[in-house]
């Protein structure tokens, strides 16, 4: 006992000292239920709160009441944990009651951590599926890009052939048949010209239709 208690109490006989003491002592024990109990039961795990340090404090909650005279029941107290916790553990405490699965607080803590550990493992799954693709499909689209286009036709395209292949126009080369530049027999003017005169004429040229 303190010293201020002592003091409160020199000049009562112990009947009345023990009478006193304890209608203090039990005004503090039933604000102290009415408090821990209110919080007990608003008591709610956020979506982002560990489930150890939650369901821990839930026990101390729990252990102050039955110190003080107001045990709750070991289902009761399974039932509290339970109906506390968010929703990513809605199907683990379906699973829990369909198989009537009966734990201490500290058991059920145990299973909780294991629950949490599986929850973020399949939370990160997709995210991890996800930048895996994306690096695989960039990776694709580098080694064929623009693979079979007029870009990579025209490079490998030179000069020369393009005024071949286009205009039929032979730039640089000379005329077998007149000795002039810049075109072929077949396009000769002269060479078409004689060609012409000699059908006209009758005759025939022996020679073959090529530079």
């Amino acid at each position: 006992m303190s010293l201020e208690l002592q003091k409160q109490h020199e000049h009562m006989d112990a009947y009345v000292m023990i009478k006193h003491l304890k209608y203090m002592f039990e005004g503090q024990a039933l604000q102290g239920r009415f408090d821990t109990s209110k919080a007990l039961y608003v008591y709610k795990q956020g979506d982002h709160n560990p489930v150890g340090p939650y369901v821990l404090k839930m026990i101390g909650y729990m252990e102050y009441l039955a110190t003080i005279g107001s045990t709750i029941g070991p289902e009761a107290q399974i039932d509290l944990i339970l109906q506390s916790l968010n929703n990513n553990y809605a199907q683990f405490v379906m699973n829990y009651n369909m198989n009537e699965i009966h734990k201490t607080p500290i058991e059920l803590l145990a299973i909780l951590k294991i629950i949490e550990t599986n929850i973020q493992k399949a939370s990160l799954a997709p995210i991890m599926m996800v930048n895996k693709g994306s690096a695989k499909g960039k990776g694709k689209w580098k080694g064929k890009k623009r693979m079979g286009s007029k870009s990579v036709v025209a490079a490998k395209t030179t000069p020369k052939q393009a005024l071949k292949s286009g205009s039929g126009i032979a730039k640089g080369d000379t005329c077998h048949y007149c000795k002039k530049p810049d075109h072929w027999k077949r396009n000769c003017h002269a060479f078409l010209e004689d060609q012409k005169n000699k059908k006209a004429t009758g005759t025939s040229d022996s020679g073959t239709v090529g530079k």
